[in-house]
């Protein structure tokens, strides 16, 4: 029988097509935006958190595909009731996503395909490794009101690892811990990282933020004031260090050239524009 997949995860709707399965997709979230033409004709459910269960129903799916983080427990329970086949991702560590791109070929019979994309994972991996980039504290952040930043035990702090990029967050077991903008000040980093997802940052989030903490620390116009200094604020591609599996190849060398426009912005140089993805 040909499987009938309802995907509940934006990267893994793309990981599917990546790997010859758009045909089998029978329905997507709101925010399974990639690849956009080949997936215009899919039947939306929802979004990650508020699915339509009975519109899942409807579809008649085989398979379902699930991340811990991204969809609610009580909706994957509800829905596992008529779904045969429930596929629950998590992958924290980089090198997780290898595993993830053989598991999804094996699973639905795409194992060559699985096994080119894995190689070139494997090889973009290589390169932005071999780079030795030295370490720099960055606050990564992917709300407002109340601020939230991301912790060590997330894919997005090991991704910003490989460039040596080191995520900072408060003491404690939260994954994405609130923070207050006084933390933000004290917690040594060079540059606040604004993402583009999950909540929207842009420009101007990073300008009213750098003037924030400029002013947090009674800094004069250079933002120095007894060795301090505030750090750089940049908006940063949340797909391109969030998402695993075939958008994270592309996630591995966006964060190579985003490094050096770090560096630049924490050096006072002038730095080049943001390096964009593809946009939502």
């Amino acid at each position: 029988m040909e499987a009938r997949i309802v995907s509940l995860v934006p990267s893994l709707t793309e990981l599917l097509c990546s790997l010859g399965l758009r045909d089998a997709l029978v329905g997507r979230t709101g925010f399974c935006i990639h690849p956009r033409e080949a997936l215009r004709e899919v039947p939306k459910v929802g979004g990650t958190k508020d699915v339509d269960i009975e519109r899942v129903r409807a579809l008649a799916p085989s398979h379902l595909v699930v991340n811990v983080d991204e969809n609610e427990k009580p909706t994957v329970e509800a829905l596992s009731r008529f779904v045969p086949q429930v596929v629950v991702t998590h992958p924290i560590g980089v090198e997780d996503n290898l595993a993830l791109i053989g598991r999804f070929g094996a699973l639905f019979d795409r194992r060559p395909q699985a096994a080119l994309l894995a190689d070139r994972f494997a090889s973009a991996l290589a390169g932005l490794r071999a780079r030795r980039f030295a370490p720099v504290p960055v606050v990564y952040l992917i709300w407002k009101d109340p601020w939230m930043t991301v912790g060590p035990d997330t894919f997005v702090a090991r991704m910003l690892a490989e460039a040596g990029m080191v995520a900072l967050s408060p003491p404690g077991e939260a994954r994405y811990p609130v923070v207050g903008l006084d933390w933000i000040r004290d917690s040594g980093a060079a540059a606040v990282l604004l993402s583009s997802e999950p909540y929207r940052f842009g420009e101007r989030h990073a300008r009213e933020l750098a003037a924030a903490l400029a002013s947090a620390i009674a800094a004069p116009a250079d933002a120095r004031i007894g060795g301090r200094r505030a750090p750089a604020c940049l908006t940063i591609d949340g797909e391109m260090t969030s998402w695993y599996g075939s958008r994270a190849i592309e996630g591995l060398d966006y964060l190579a050239t985003f490094r050096e426009r770090l560096d630049a912005a924490i050096a006072g140089r002038p730095a080049s524009a943001e390096p964009q993805g593809e946009s939502a």
